[in-house]
């Protein structure tokens, strides 16, 4: 199998982007649709944002600005984060996503809550596990999405080299 850092940078960032997208997509989905279903409580994101720009730059932002924000964040951001990630451990795909969304998931609710005033892990509430399901889900998707599409542009390039 070809390396990871031998595939053109283009599209090693069309394929970071794409998971990255697709990832943060099924984490809003989950966020809004099934965590309520299960836990009983829709994920917002967006309020740590607020909180967070709000603590930091003085600014409160609107739902409306703040979700982009995250939305982008999780799409570029944790694509990235899941990519990296994925470099130590190329062959552990559900590992590298798991790792990933693990420690995202201690970040949001471990460091970043407590900064702005809130429990650490947020009590280990049904927040808390929801967010656990969703950040830990949200990177599987990308850890196993940028493993086919590697899989795929080293496919074609031994295709295209015979």
């Amino acid at each position: 199998m070809q390396n990871l850092q031998s595939l053109p940078n283009k599209n090693t960032l069309l394929c970071v982007a794409l998971a990255g997208l697709v990832g943060e997509i099924a984490f809003e989905l989950y966020a809004w649709l099934i965590s309520p279903i299960l836990f009983d409580v829709t994920l917002q994101p967006s309020n740590l944002v607020i909180a967070l720009t709000t603590k930091f730059i003085g600014i409160e932002l609107s739902h409306s600005v703040a979700f982009p924000i995250h939305f982008t964040i999780g799409a570029l951001g944790f694509g990235i984060f899941t990519y990296l990630i994925r470099l130590v451990m190329p062959h552990k795909v559900w590992l590298t996503g798991f790792i990933s969304g693990f420690i995202l998931w201690v970040v949001a609710q471990g460091i970043l809550a407590p900064v702005i005033g809130r429990t650490f892990m947020m009590g280990f509430g049904t927040y808390t596990q929801s967010s656990f399901v969703g950040h830990v889900g949200m990177t599987l998707i990308m850890a196993h999405l940028l493993a086919l599409a590697f899989r795929r542009f080293s496919d074609t390039s031994t295709l295209q080299v015979q």
